[in-house]
């Protein structure tokens, strides 16, 4: 099983913000194909697509410990750390780009810092989603936590639909294929090629 699992934070308050953009891509992905969330046994909520061969979840921990959750996830589909994409917004990268890696370190971000810890691991493919804009993005801790610009808004949900892309283009191209196709500067439109 391959499992994608966006990270942000639950309830209606933080649900524009930023820091939510991993929840925005997996819910386009549930959306595209029709699938439902259900309440995991954990703090999770999941859907099981594609006759249980892909999962998506969202931690419902909020994102600085949202670990717990992605090893109960991992334990639970006995799922390969290979085949675990997280996907997670990034405030060094511009609004406008993607970041595939098939491992790495948190790169400060409190979420993978948390399954990182929780795992033991760093094995663990990861989408990236720049939401860097020209506004002043440090502290980053509030930043994150702020919804888009109204003149950001329109290229985020372009960049949700290419993130959503993406995750479609691993399941039939593997990883090594998007990065190559998907690792650009996306609001170019080279991505889309």
């Amino acid at each position: 099983m391959i499992a994608f699992i966006g990270l942000g934070n639950p309830g209606s308050q933080y649900a524009k913000t930023k820091h939510n953009a991993g929840f925005w891509i997996v819910d386009e992905l549930a959306r595209r194909w029709k699938a439902n969330y259900k309440p995991g046994k954990g703090d999770y909520v999941y859907a099981e697509i594609r006759q249980g061969r892909v999962l998506l979840a969202k931690p419902t921990t909020g994102m600085n410990v949202c670990g717990m959750a992605v090893r109960e996830i991992i334990q639970r589909w006995e799922i390969k750390l290979q085949e675990l994409f997280v996907i997670v917004d990034d405030v060094d990268l511009p609004l406008g780009s993607l970041r595939l890696r098939p491992k790495g370190g948190d790169g400060c971000h409190r979420g993978l810092e948390s399954i990182i810890y929780q795992l033991g691991k760093m094995e663990f493919p990861r989408l990236r989603f720049g939401i860097a804009t020209a506004e002043k993005i440090r502290p980053a801790e509030k930043f994150v936590l702020l919804p888009f610009r109204k003149q950001d808004v329109e290229l985020a949900q372009s960049m949700v639909n290419t993130a959503a892309d993406a995750v479609e283009s691993i399941m039939l191209h593997g990883l090594q294929k998007t990065m190559a196709r998907f690792n650009r500067n996306s609001n170019q439109g080279d991505a889309q090629a």
